[in-house]
């Protein structure tokens, strides 16, 4: 799918021809491609699974870059020293500081608040292992936000980046678990990751 295809107005965007040039290359090379489209949507959450690989990381930083789109992500302060900060900053890393009297959740929340135009990526399973329950992390945020979801999958068994469907976290049914097992599902009846056995 042609890029021009995948963006919406309210892609917060982010590099320039090289950028694009170089995430594009490496998909090509990687034989991935990307499928369906972006929400118009200016505040996003977006929830990438399943996560099985190191590769997955790669992959979708081709494609962000490729898209030329800002998506961010959470890093630990403790990380955004120098000479990493200028690289961090630049490929949207957004630090979080775990000794504050606030907890990470609520800084994010208030960041989000205070941004006009972010879009926010996150791994609801938190790790590369296999799990049988997602952290509910991303839901506090999505609630305490008032935003909506993205689900992205990364379809290892068809090698393509699948931007799925969006989400009001408002609809979804139950306690915060059982919020995070339905979306969970949703994922592990459609998508299998690079790894599978991960």
């Amino acid at each position: 799918m042609k890029r021009k295809d995948i963006l919406s107005p309210n892609t917060p965007r982010q590099g320039g021809l090289i950028g694009r040039a170089i995430g594009g290359a490496v998909l090509r090379l990687l034989g991935w491609k990307l499928v369906g489209q972006l929400p118009d949507e200016k505040k996003l959450l977006i929830i990438v699974a399943p996560h099985t690989s190191n590769w997955d990381y790669i992959i979708a930083m081709a494609a962000k870059f490729y898209l030329g789109s800002q998506v961010r992500y959470l890093m630990k302060s403790e990380i955004n020293i120098w000479p990493f900060r200028s690289i961090l900053k630049w490929s949207g890393g957004v630090p979080v500081y775990r000794f504050e009297k606030t907890d990470i959740l609520a800084q994010t929340i208030d960041w989000l608040d205070d941004e006009d135009n972010v879009w926010l990526g996150m791994s609801p399973e938190g790790t590369r292992s296999k799990i049988d329950k997602w952290k509910t992390g991303f839901l506090r945020i999505a609630h305490g936000a008032k935003i909506p979801i993205f689900i992205v999958a990364i379809d290892g068994k068809n090698k393509c980046i699948v931007f799925d469907k969006l989400v009001d976290p408002a609809d979804l049914k139950g306690d915060l678990d059982a919020q995070a097992k339905i979306l969970q599902d949703y994922y592990g009846a459609r998508y299998v990751g690079i790894r599978p056995e991960n």
